[in-house]
Parts: C-alpha cells; structure tokens; sequence
C-alpha cells in the first residue's frame, strides 16, 4: 500500500511539472518573437532616421558619403562602398569607401574602376548577395594589401530609372552571411538614396545655372566695357574653373604652320610650368578638340591612352574637358582645358552645355578684340597719312627753304671756316630731308600695303605678355624701326621679345620688366630688364640659349648680365645691314 501511494504521487507530481514546462517553453518562445520584433522596430527606426538624414542633405558629395556610412551601420558591415557608374555607363567614375583608413586606401593604390565582380552589378544591376564573393565567376581577387573579404552584398542605386550606380557591402561584424532582411534593408535604403541624389543634383544644378548666369553677366560687362582680350579669356578661364571645381584651367592657341598649341594663360597646379609650353595638335586633348572642334572629354587625363603626347603628363589628373573656343562654323581660335583630380566626378553634359556658351562669349571677345584692333590700326594709319602730309608739306619745305638760303649765304662770307660750316649745315639740312623723305616713304607705303610696322607687333607682343607677368611691361622704343629693320629682321626682334618676356614671366617672378627698343643707323637693339631672382636658375639659361643662336646667326651679339640692383638684362643685338 506504501509503495502504491508513493507511486501514485510521484505520477501526480510529473504530470503537474508538464504544463509548467510547456509554458516555459511557449514563454521563451515569446520573449525571441519579442527580441526579434523589437529589433526589426529598432532597425526600421534606424532606416527611417538614415532616410530622414540622407534626405536633409543637399550637397551631393555629403550625400553619396552618408549613403554608405548608413548602409555600414544598418547591416553591422565592416567594409561599405558606393561606386558612382560614368558616363560610359561601363565603370566607375567615383569611389567612395567606410571602412579603410587613409594609409590602407594609399597602400592598396587606385581605387576600382569597375572591373571583375564590382562590374557584375554594372552588367546586371540586380541585388547580389554571397556568402564568400572570391568563388563567385567574375572574382578577380584582391590587390596587394587588400584586406580579405568574404560574405558580399551588393544593390544597385537608381535615379529616375537609370542606375546611378551601386551600393557595395563586405564581412558582417558578426562573422555571419547577409540575409535577406540585410538585402530589403539595403534595397529600401537604395530607393531613398536615389531620391536624395536627384533632389542634390537638381539643387546643385539649380545653384551651378545661378553661377553662370552672374558670370555670364560679368563677361558680358567686361566686352562692353571695353575690357581687352586677355582680360576677358582670363575671366572665363578662372570662372570656368570655380564653378566646375576643376584643379586646373588652360587657354591655348594653335601655333600657324606648326602642328602645335602653346599654352597662353594657366591657373591652377604648375601654372609657371605650363605656360608657354607648345603641346602637338595629335595625342592630347586640347589638341583634338581643336581639332574636331568639338569638346573632347575623358575620365582619367593622366592614364587615357588616346593623349600621351606632350612634354609634361598630368600626374594626379582625372576627369578632364577641352572645349574648343570659336564661333560656330568658324576656325577654332583658342582651347579652354579643365581638369579634376584623380577620383572625382567626370565631367557630365550639364556641365559642358554651358562650357560651349562661354566658348562662344569666349570668341565673340576674341572677334572684338580683333575689330578693336583693326580700328586702332585704321586710327594709326589715318594719323600717320597726317603726319606724312605735314612732313612734306611743311617740314620738308621749311627745311629745304632755309638751306637754300644757308646756301646763298655762304657765297657773301668771305671767312673760310665761317663757309664751311654753313655749308655742313646745308649738307646737313639735306641729309634731314632725305631721312625725313625716306619716313614718309616708309609710312605711306605700310598704309598702301597694309604691312604692320615693328612699333605696333612690338606694342601687341608686349600687351600680350600681360596675362602671364601679372602686370604690364614698360616699353620705349627710339629711332625709325618701321623704316630702317627690314621685315625679315622684324620677324626675329619679335620672335626674340616674346621669347625673353615668356622666360621672364615663367622664370624671373619679376615684379617690374622694361622693354627698350632701339634703331641706330648700323644697328637694332634689343634690352628687356627685369627685378627678378636672377639667372641662377638652369632652366631659365637653357631657355635663352636660343636667342644667342638667333643673334649669332644674324651677324649680332646676346648678352646677359645680372645688374648689382638685381634682376636680369638681356641685350640682343644686330646690325641692320647683314
């Protein structure tokens, strides 16, 4: 009986722990439902803040870098990027990581550029989720010193139905897989990301539109204002550069009869470096849009195969655009170059659009250059046909009059010395009219044949070195250079002047330059004078070496001296008969 009721108990007690179990059991069951609930409420809270955030940002290059920082921290992610497809619609233009340290980022070299697996989603933009990405076909592997990564995940970014670009994501803190609520939270993030992207590129169009309207203005108030050509080629140059953000900003000129182009104002990088260097029409850039006369675009200026040519690369140069500058179905006269640095956005067709109106405001300054010029040589031409008539007329009478009356004096001086000099006077009276007769000659016959005479290719090369001194040059010039320096020789006192003012601009960091130009009866000299650092620098010898060839091979002498107040002087020399 003892053992029956013990028995009988013990069943009780068993079957009263049941339920109690059961219960535990359904009670932990609903505390993980409740885990888990809380932290999909938790994670779709953090969405909504990370969409609220992204969508509160106006400037692009804030918004992509929230982008990715938000995607990291929504999937615990050790490694996020976003990489911004190019106008190619073939590989990345931008690259922007979370996760790499900056010395990591300069260890592993260029960033991708949308090759192997990061291309799979370029071809096929569909969301890709792997648990090690190096088996996955298209995995090229790591570069040296890149961090191994395995569990992938990848959604492309869309903008009004065309992919922006695409969201990558590496090795979960956790050490697990991406799962599928990783996915749909990156895929709703994608969905906010495009909408925060149109809205920060509409706005920055807005803004960029606003910019070149006041600058359009501006150049508009320089033309007729009167503003001179290198003036107003440097204000769309230097505006060009700040509303597109680009590193660097070149105007060249195509070199007649050369194959060339020579860099005519520079801003930004080596600005001293590149101006006045002359570059081939084939092989670069600016080259082919003047060429074309189109604008010619690339993403990568220092690596892009089809530009090798030219006597310095653009190391830490991406993204560039050349624009040609002339009037529509016009010759190109000049090329406007601007580049980014490696990694930045290329340049879109929204930003070239309103490059081409500056182009064309760019010749129309040009063209009214050129008729401002033409009037100035039509004044200068009326004003030398005045003086030429008041020379005969009256000059020359008076002149001629008054040695005809020496002439007749000298005959009623009974002194010998006395009628000797009178008549050296007379003799030279006439040597006066034949010089004055022979400047008459020289300005009507210019006139006639519409030759322009060494003082005004002297004045333009001088108003011309004005953009690159950062002041103007002071010039005197003496004797009678259109008459006596044959056009031959004007070619090379030209070609000389230009060459030592380009050295002097590039080399001397003057603040004052003199030009002297000087005709004597044998002889044409040249001096230009600077308050630089000398001739110390080798670069600056070798450039000059030129102009003693020059000198020598006319029959004349190069000298250059450093003065004891400092600076340079160069003296070219040649005789005027050789």
């Amino acid at each position: 009986m003892a053992r029956d009721e013990e028995a009988r108990v013990g069943g009780d007690e068993v079957r009263s722990r049941i339920p109690q179990l059961r219960l535990d059991e359904l009670l932990e069951e609903l505390q993980a439902r409740i885990d888990a609930a809380r932290g999909t409420r938790d994670r779709v809270h953090s969405l909504l803040e990370v969409v609220l955030s992204v969508g509160r940002e106006l400037d692009l290059t804030q918004v992509l870098r929230r982008i990715v920082e938000a995607a990291a921290v929504l999937v615990d992610a050790r490694y996020a990027a976003l990489g911004v497809i190019g106008p190619d619609g073939e590989t990345l233009s931008q690259f922007l990581t979370v996760g790499l340290s900056e010395q990591e980022i300069e260890r592993i070299g260029p960033y991708p550029t949308g090759r192997g697996l990061l291309g799979e989603l370029i071809r096929r933009p569909e969301p890709l989720r792997l648990a090690d990405l190096s088996e996955h076909p298209s995995s090229y592997g790591c570069p040296v010193h890149h961090p191994v990564m395995r569990a992938f995940l990848g959604v492309p970014v869309r903008v009004r139905e065309e992919v922006f670009g695409n969201l990558y994501l590496t090795d979960k803190r956790s050490g697990e897989e991406f799962d599928t609520d990783d996915e749909s939270v990156i895929s709703t993030l994608a969905v906010a990301a495009g909408v925060a992207i149109d809205n920060a590129r509409l706005y920055e169009e807005a803004q960029r539109q606003q910019r070149w309207l006041g600058t359009s203005a501006e150049i508009t108030r320089g033309l007729l204002s009167g503003g001179s050509r290198s003036e107003v080629v440097e204000l769309i140059a230097r505006r060009a550069r700040e509303i597109t953000g680009a590193e660097l900003s070149d105007v060249s000129v195509p070199v007649p009869g050369a194959g060339t182009m020579r860099v005519e104002l520079a801003l930004g990088g080596d600005a001293a470096g590149r101006l006045g260097l002359e570059v081939p029409l084939e092989g670069t850039l600016a080259g082919e849009a003047c060429v074309q006369g189109t604008p010619a675009a690339t993403v990568d200026l220092a690596g892009d195969p089809r530009f090798p040519a030219g006597p310095w690369r653009y190391d830490g140069l991406g993204p560039a655009v050349a624009v040609p500058l002339g009037r529509a179905g016009g010759p190109v006269d000049g090329v406007l170059l601007l580049a980014r640095r490696t990694a930045e956005a290329a340049f879109t067709d929204r930003e070239i659009a309103p490059l081409l109106g500056f182009a064309d405001q760019a010749a129309l300054a040009l063209e009214l250059a050129e008729r401002r010029r033409d009037a100035e040589q039509l004044v200068m031409l009326e004003d030398r046909d005045r003086i030429a008539r008041d020379l005969h007329d009256l000059a020359i009478q008076r002149l001629f009059a008054t040695g005809m009356t020496l002439q007749s004096a000298a005959r009623l001086i009974d002194h010998a010395g006395a009628s000797d000099r009178v008549l050296r006077a007379v003799g030279d009276l006439d040597e006066t009219i034949k010089i004055i007769r022979s400047t008459i000659f020289g300005l009507r016959a210019r006139e006639e044949e519409g030759v322009q005479g060494l003082r005004s290719r002297v004045v333009r090369v001088a108003e011309e070195a004005q953009a690159a001194l950062g002041f103007p040059p002071r010039l005197s010039m003496e004797g009678l250079l259109d008459t006596d320096v044959s056009a031959e020789l004007a070619d090379h006192v030209v070609a000389v002047l230009g060459e030592a003012l380009s050295n002097a601009a590039r080399h001397a960091h003057a603040k004052r330059v003199e030009v002297v130009l000087q005709a004597t009866g044998s002889q044409v000299v040249l001096t230009v004078q600077d308050d630089g650092v000398g001739i110390a620098e080798q670069g600056r010898r070798s450039g000059l070496r030129n102009l003693a060839e020059r000198a020598e091979s006319l029959g004349g002498a190069f000298g250059l001296v450093s003065p004891e107040s400092g600076g340079t002087r160069v003296v070219w020399s040649v005789p005027l008969v050789h």
